[in-house]
């Protein structure tokens, strides 16, 4: 059994392409995930970026102090349903990050809609900036969604443009472990040349 730790922001398209892609690496290895809430609004307060990220951003709170509510209130193991249901109207869908949103999202996750309320309650703020610290501060600056530490070795990404499935998903993972394992790896990269794809 290998641990799996995976911070996510709803709002985030490359963390929702990584963590469709780690429930697949589900199906085919033998691990064990748990979710954590990171927030993209919170990472950017201070940074100076372009005004349209920053208007991407203004409705970035709401959705993640949604899932802090209901972690608080049903446990961790309510994040999973609701990040899925999430990120099922936001990127397949294009819906906007608004409360009709999160209310379908707790319907479907079978949870209270009275957690909506939450949207506009900063008092979740606090919670959540631990929860993002605990996975930022394991890989340093310059860094973002989706982070992933596997046995406590934490990397930002890796970053997808489309979802490994089946056996390549299971390949992806086993490239991602040999290099969690080898405590002097920093980084890979390359540009990014393909569009998103959610399928």
């Amino acid at each position: 059994m290998t641990n799996a730790d995976f911070w996510f922001d709803p709002a985030c398209p490359f963390a929702w392409i990584s963590s469709r892609w780690i429930l697949e690496v589900e199906k085919v290895r033998d691990i064990s995930v748990t979710w954590h809430i990171m927030s993209l609004a919170y990472l950017n307060e201070d940074k100076d970026i372009p005004e349209e990220y920053r208007g991407f951003l203004a409705t970035a709170w709401q959705p993640v102090r949604v899932l802090m509510a209901a972690e608080q209130q049903h446990g961790q193991e309510a994040l999973l349903p609701l990040y899925t249901a999430m990120g099922t109207r936001i990127h397949l869908q294009g819906q906007d990050k608004d409360r009709a949103m999160i209310e379908a999202s707790l319907a479907e996750a079978g949870l209270p809609l009275e957690l909506a309320d939450a949207m506009d309650d900063s008092s979740y703020d606090d919670a959540i900036r631990k929860s993002h610290h605990l996975g930022m501060d394991l890989v340093g600056d310059e860094v973002g969604t989706p982070t992933i530490a596997i046995e406590g070795t934490a990397f930002f990404g890796p970053v997808l443009t489309s979802i490994p499935r089946g056996e390549v998903a299971g390949k992806v993972w086993d490239g991602a472990v040999a290099m969690a394992s080898y405590p002097y790896f920093f980084e890979l990269k390359r540009s990014r040349t393909a569009e998103l794809d959610f399928s």
